[in-house]
């Protein structure tokens, strides 16, 4: 049996302390930890012990896991983050220090419904429309306030004809072109 590959560098510095904090206090165990991030057991404990985490016993994991309450706020939890932030299963699984079946299993305990691969594709989607939009009237704000489609873009680092877009759909009415050069009719002898 081949052992498994090492984890690079790269992966083990995306965990923060502050992240497995956060999973460690929600009642995941150093094993768990360990398990999901890839990192040894040492890495694991330093970077809790970095984050200020106080440790507990495993006596006190298991009686804060057969608490009902703590369960049930840890469901509607993953609940909400599940049905108004989009978030996947395994995202679940991330927060709530769990796998993905027991996260699975959470929020189905909580009252929510398994979404398929495509309703969270749109789910995101639509999010993202929404921000754009937000950012669209903001834009649209601003232009009409008297800031050129340039500065907008500067400012907002898209490009001018991404602005341009922004404000068409946000139904903006456009000031007219500045013309560079002699107006008509200028510099024509009779």
């Amino acid at each position: 049996m081949k052992p498994p590959p090492p984890v690079t560098s790269d992966a083990s510095e995306a965990v923060t302390p502050e992240s497995l904090r956060k999973q460690y206090e929600s009642g995941a165990t150093v094993d768990e930890l360990v398990a999901a991030s890839g990192l040894s057991y040492g890495t694991v404990l330093n970077r809790l012990h970095d984050a200020g985490t106080v440790m507990r016993t495993s006596w006190q994991t298991r009686r804060m896991r057969q608490d009902p309450q703590a369960r049930k706020r840890l469901a509607a939890h993953l609940r909400t983050l599940y049905e108004q932030h989009g978030a996947t299963l395994t995202e679940l699984a991330a927060a709530a220090g769990e796998s993905r079946r027991a996260a699975r299993g959470l929020l189905i305990e909580a009252g929510g419904s398994v979404r398929t691969t495509q309703q969270t594709l749109t789910m995101r989607a639509a999010g993202r429309a929404a921000e754009r939009h937000k950012l669209a009237l903001s834009l649209r704000a601003r232009y009409e306030a008297g800031a050129s489609v340039p500065d907008l873009a500067k400012d907002s680092n898209y490009s001018v004809a991404t602005v341009y877009r922004l404000l068409h759909q946000a139904k903006t009415r456009m000031r007219s072109q500045h013309r560079h050069g002699p107006t008509p009719g200028e510099g024509k002898q009779p």
